[in-house]
């Protein structure tokens, strides 16, 4: 009896207030495909609330027409700038929120875990990620905005992560309360 092959596709974000990338990889048994990859733009937007209500819709937009199982997800990572960190943590949160109303398993993984993931070093420029990707996935990635590689990277990283004996190493949350008792320091 042969062995099914699981079909299933990774939604990759890599979250910011003033473009936001994306990526929807498909996984076909271990055929890795990219069927979009993007950006949302936010600049134009001088009020962040609205930032977030836009990367709400489009997130929950993609995910409606693509269906995606999965959401992989840059963890913003510690900058010296606290508001900077504060407004790509609402909009990392924002992202998520859409994912779990629309019943999508969340993983978070840090910057430097993705690069390791796809390159082998953690310490990767984004310009190598995206050549690694253009090399791995046998696409051209030429004209891209490397937010929206970084996205992809990421949803890379979630296929890797998930075939390891180990299991990962990203954070995993189906809800809410899972994602607050991981994070006590998130609660309001």
């Amino acid at each position: 009896m042969a062995e099914k092959i699981e079909n299933y596709r990774i939604l990759g974000v890599d979250p910011g207030t003033n473009i936001l990338g994306y990526a929807i990889l498909e996984v076909n048994g271990a055929e890795l495909k990219p069927v979009d990859i993007g950006v949302v733009y936010l600049q134009k937007l001088e009020d962040h609330p609205q930032k977030l209500k836009r990367i709400f819709e489009r997130i929950t937009s993609i995910i409606s027409q693509y269906g995606p199982r999965y959401l992989a997800i840059e963890a913003p990572f510690f900058g010296k700038n606290p508001q900077s960190m504060l407004k790509l943590g609402r909009a990392q949160g924002v992202a998520m929120a859409a994912a779990i109303t629309k019943g999508l398993e969340i993983t978070e993984y840090s910057p430097k875990k993705i690069k390791q993931s796809v390159t082998g070093n953690g310490n990767a420029a984004k310009e190598q990620v995206a050549a690694m990707l253009q090399n791995t996935l046998k696409v051209s990635l030429d004209g891209q905005y490397l937010d929206a590689t970084d996205a992809l990277a990421a949803a890379v990283c979630h296929y890797y992560q998930s075939r390891s004996p180990l299991g990962g190493t990203g954070k995993k949350y189906n809800d809410w309360s899972a994602f607050l008792k991981n994070n006590p320091e998130r609660k309001g």
